[in-house]
């Protein structure tokens, strides 16, 4: 069996898009992930940022600090969970940034992305780095992060945690992007 890692889970929040009926959003993914892989077969713990965790009020910097010292402190991997929006979004980009630090207080986290099914690369076998995050797409092509297509088995993503744990402290990650200030 393997090591029970906690994980931060980076997302897109937006409760907002414009879906459709039949298709799930990234916080609903986002739900099925922590169902899956910490409640019912308890191969990790979640570190995810939950909707009203964080005021809505506070400020970019605020937020940042919070996510880096509340959640991001003790986890150990970090999951990118990626839908069509994904690779605009400034707290996802932050919360890589932050990940890939490492620090007095803990070191850095191991990355993987996992595309959703409502991604347009999903399962294509491949994916365009315009379509990811720009910083998970830099550690990718390093060889510090990988990518993987959503999958309904705990324990194959159980190995994917592993293993990027077990990177995070024989390659280097590339954290030379200057953090996004704004959404793209």
């Amino acid at each position: 069996m393997l090591v029970r890692h906690n994980v931060f889970i980076s997302y897109h929040h937006d409760r907002n898009g414009n879906y459709s009926y039949w298709s799930k959003r990234d916080f609903e993914y986002r739900d099925d992930f922590e169902r899956m892989c910490s409640r019912e077969f308890n191969i990790l713990v979640s570190k995810a940022v939950q909707d009203g965790d964080i005021a809505s009020s506070s400020s970019s910097d605020n937020t940042h600090r919070i996510i880096r010292d509340k959640y991001l402190r003790d986890s150990t991997v970090t999951v990118v969970l990626i839908g069509n929006e994904t690779w605009k979004r400034k707290h996802v980009d932050w919360e890589i940034s932050s990940s890939l630090r490492q620090t007095a207080y803990n070191s850095r986290n191991g990355l993987i992305g996992i595309l959703l099914p409502t991604h347009q690369d999903y399962s294509k076998g491949q994916f365009y780095k315009n379509n990811i995050p720009q910083r998970l797409a830099m550690n990718i092509d390093n060889g510090f992060a990988k990518i993987y297509d959503w999958s309904n088995n705990p324990y194959e993503i159980q190995q994917w945690i592993y293993e990027a744990f077990q990177r995070r402290d024989k390659i280097n990650p590339d954290n030379s992007l200057e953090m996004f200030t704004r959404n793209r």
